[in-house]
């Protein structure tokens, strides 16, 4: 029997040495080949950076802190609850992104990050506001989910570099009665906070509220009425006519019965598919905003055939379709408000000039979107008449309309009455004038006839003269004219340029020719900075319904104030 023969050790051994011998050859040809192209050779990682790469950032190290700030910052900008930062999900995300970051705990952010980021981003609000020269507010209450009340502030103005900038101010809570004595100390004890006089607030933007009427009016604040809620009056008092309750009515059951019905639902996809209309979904009506009235009845309009199909199948829902003068009433309606839509939302933004367009729109609702026509049915030459007439009656204060004109003379796209102009040239010459002597002004509101404050130009605040002041107004420039010449005459320089695009920013042109005409631009600093709705602070209520929760509703007020404050304003 043969021996099986054994590979020596030797041999073994030489073998591998040739393995290795071939294997070092080719990691030293491929070395050579790396020095040639410059690329650098991998170097064997050291046990200490091994070590440093896997143990945890120490809490002091730059790293640590920006992770922990932009944590931080997540909840506070996006209405987050602020136990995300225990859930596990979040938690192995985190762990994923950074394996050396440990995530500190509820408390650290309810206590600790956030309050700093409150603290440092109100500061750095506070000095934005002390460089503004003019400023205009809006107001407004509400309450929560838990019905506490909040008393909002949002402040308007005009930067260095023509931006219109809107600010979240504060979220108050106001236990006491909200009577107009209240409110008033409210709002003043708000600018104080933030070190802002009241000199320099041109204008205040408000709903028609008795409470909030009194309190502008014993501030001696100048209050511009909230356009959006007076349209809203306007058209529910157009509403008031039988034959409109009656159709509104019949489209908010009709609603309702799609509403609570999944069936119903799938039996109105199946007959818009069928008839080949559009595949929308009824609109239900909010009753604080007319416009979701309008939609309601617009898409009723729009998918009448489809819903008259799906109830008249049910012999309990036939009572439901809409006859046809409910229809007829409808459309009615559709024709002479679903205009306005257009033109609510337009004024409602915050980031654009608004209060200039006042005065122009009125007269395009007179002329056109609101003028009876001979070939409308009569009800919708009541409702636009009935509409017109108050928005008319409302704005046809002397002082109101002051306030508007000038706000419409320093926009580019000067939208003004003829028979006006001289009137308003002269309130312009005034105003800059008193720019000059006095810089800082105050304001004074009116009564109106059915109790509201009317928006009143600022008057000048009476200050002690200097002996210089005497011979100023009568002392000649070095070109030969007095004060009131040369503002005259930049006045006129400015009326004479030639007009600017209707679709053209109005803070794009000033930014580009505020030079040319320094104390008109000061004067559009001043007006064009006035939101023509309390929109933005309605939109403080949205994010505050989004902060205090069901899941949240044990939120302590002063963090509902900083949680508002910092999703609005980081």
């Amino acid at each position: 029997m043969e021996k099986m023969s054994v590979p020596s050790r030797e041999k073994s051994t030489e073998s591998s040495g040739d393995h290795v011998t071939e294997e070092n050859t080719d990691d030293g040809s491929n070395a050579e080949e790396i020095v040639e192209k410059g690329i650098p050779a991998k170097q064997q990682q050291s046990i200490e950076s091994a070590f440093s790469s896997v143990l945890p950032y120490d809490k002091k190290a730059k790293r640590h802190s920006d992770i922990t700030n932009a944590i931080a910052y997540c909840p506070a900008k996006d209405m987050l609850p602020i136990n995300t930062v225990e859930n596990e999900g979040f938690k192995q995300l985190i762990k994923v992104l950074d394996p050396r970051y440990q995530l500190p705990g509820l408390k650290h952010f309810s206590q600790t990050a956030l309050p700093k980021l409150y603290r440092e981003r109100r500061e750095a609000v506070e000095k934005e506001l002390q460089t503004v020269s003019f400023f205009a507010t809006t107001s407004d209450m509400w309450s929560s989910r838990t019905s506490e009340p909040y008393l909002s502030l949002t402040a308007h103005y005009i930067d260095q570099d023509w931006n219109l900038k809107s600010k979240c101010l504060q979220t108050a809570y106001l236990p006491d009665d909200h009577t107009g004595e209240v409110i008033a100390l409210g709002l003043s004890e708000a600018l104080a906070s933030w070190g802002l006089s009241e000199d320099k607030q041109v204008c205040i933007t408000t709903d028609s509220g008795t409470n909030i009427v009194k309190a502008t009016s014993l501030n001696n604040w100048t209050r511009l009425q909230c356009f959006g809620h007076r349209l809203h009056s306007a058209i529910e008092k157009a509403g008031k006519d039988k034959r409109v309750e009656r159709a509104v009515a019949v489209c908010k059951r009709v609603v309702a019965a799609f509403s609570f019905s999944c069936k119903k639902k799938r039996e109105l996809a199946a007959a818009q598919e069928e008839l080949h209309l559009p595949q929308h979904k009824l609109v239900t009506e909010s009753p604080t905003r007319w416009g979701s009235r309008q939609k309601m009845v617009g898409r009723v309009l729009e998918q009448h055939k489809a819903i008259s199909q799906v109830l008249s199948a049910d012999k309990k829902t036939r009572h439901l379709v809409p006859s046809w003068q409910d229809l007829d009433v409808l459309e009615s309606v559709h024709v002479a408000l679903n205009p306005l839509l257009e033109f609510t939302d337009s004024l409602s933004g915050e980031c654009y000039v608004s209060v200039s367009y006042l005065k122009p729109m009125l007269h395009l609702f007179r002329t056109q979107i609101l003028k009876p026509s001979e070939d409308e049915t009569q009800l919708t030459k009541d409702l636009k008449m009935t509409v017109m007439t108050y928005l008319d009656e409302k704005y046809n204060h002397q002082i109101t309309n002051e306030l508007l004109d000038v706000a419409t003379l320093v926009d580019v796209v000067q939208y003004i009455n003829a028979e006006h102009v001289d009137a308003i040239k002269m309130r312009a010459v005034s105003e800059m004038l008193g720019q000059i002597e006095h810089p800082s002004t105050s304001a004074g509101t009116e009564e109106t006839e059915d109790g509201g404050a009317a928006a009143v130009l600022p008057t000048q605040k009476k200050q002690r003269k200097s002996l210089g002041s005497f011979f100023k107004k009568s002392h000649p420039t070095s070109t030969g004219l007095t004060e009131k010449e040369t503002v005259e005459k930049e006045l006129e320089k400015y009326l004479l340029a030639p007009d600017a695009d209707s679709e053209m920013d109005p803070l794009e042109w000033w930014k580009i020719n505020d030079r040319s005409f320094p104390r008109v631009s000061c004067l559009a600093k001043r007006y064009l900075c006035i939101p023509a709705t309390s929109s933005p602070s309605e939109r403080v209520f949205s994010t505050g319904a989004n902060i205090v929760t069901c899941h949240r509703a044990a939120l302590k007020p002063e963090a509902v104030d900083r949680l508002v404050f910092l999703s609005h304003n980081l």
